[in-house]
């Protein structure tokens, strides 16, 4: 009888002591999280200053962002948070006057560079 119970004492030791101790490779696991408009500089690099609304959605898909109250600009965004890397975000917005494309702005720009102000038309 006392053997029984210092083998269970020891046994309920060891597990008791197992929850306190992490492994490494354990855990909860964490999935990526895309969110918005896959925009790609390739396609950014497609637009051109004078395109029409439609010839763009064709080029970067539906906007993210249609504002009623500012019909002449579209926002595309793009977040991704992983386990491995803290958010990134990426956004572009796109001006129109009279359906052409008149300005961009955000983080792509045409060309491959990455910029923070308006990328003016060229005419």
């Amino acid at each position: 009888m006392q053997s029984t119970r210092n083998a269970l004492l020891l046994v309920s030791l060891i597990v008791l002591g197992g929850c306190s101790f992490k492994l490494p490779n354990l855990g909860v696991y964490k999935i990526d999280i895309p969110q918005g408009n896959i925009v790609t500089q390739e396609m950014v690099d497609k637009l051109q200053p004078g395109m029409s609304k439609r010839q763009v959605r064709f080029v970067m898909g539906t906007p993210l962002i249609l504002d009623t109250f500012e019909p002449e600009r579209w926002d595309y965004l793009r977040s991704m948070e992983s386990r491995k890397q803290k958010r990134s975000q990426q956004r572009i917005s796109l001006f129109f006057e009279k359906d052409t494309l008149v300005r961009m702005e955000g983080d792509l720009a045409p060309g491959g560079a990455k910029k923070d102000e308006a990328t003016p038309a060229k005419p």
